[in-house]
């Protein structure tokens, strides 16, 4: 569990957290593996996970266009979740990819319980649904 609360406290998204936040975070969080090719997402697909990618490189596609890669620190899989609609991209391993994965019951938890996390996640959403951070590449 300490391992898990160290790979979260490197990641943006949770590094301001304090401690009692971080292991409950890392109780709702897996550790997954995946190797280069493998597809995490497709477009259109029902979401059930969100990734917070660990280590590796994954490339993001709408329709037939790689919009984006994301490596350590970034996240996938939010905006199917938040939104509760199909998946808005494909993502698929660049490199073997190791994440940490909460699933879909257990982010609404962190959503309700984690305020600065869901105003964090929100805001990427935003961005990402005006297509501010799709097209940074």
């Amino acid at each position: 569990m300490d391992d898990k609360v160290e790979l979260l406290r490197a990641i943006p998204l949770f590094a301001d957290l304090d401690d009692r936040s971080l292991q409950a975070v890392a109780v709702l969080a897996h550790e997954v593996a995946f190797k280069a090719g493998e597809v995490l997402m497709l477009e259109g697909e029902t979401g059930d996970t969100f990734e917070v990618i660990v280590e590796g490189t994954v490339r993001i596609d709408r329709g037939d266009r790689a919009v984006r890669s994301m490596t350590a620190g970034g996240f996938i899989g939010e905006i199917a979740l938040l939104e509760r609609r199909a998946r808005t991209a494909s993502v698929t391993c660049v490199t073997d990819v190791r994440a940490l994965e909460i699933r879909a019951h257990e982010f609404e938890r962190l959503m309700d319980t984690l305020p600065a996390v869901h105003r964090r996640i929100r805001a990427t959403v935003d961005r990402r649904e005006r297509g501010r951070d799709w097209d940074a590449l």
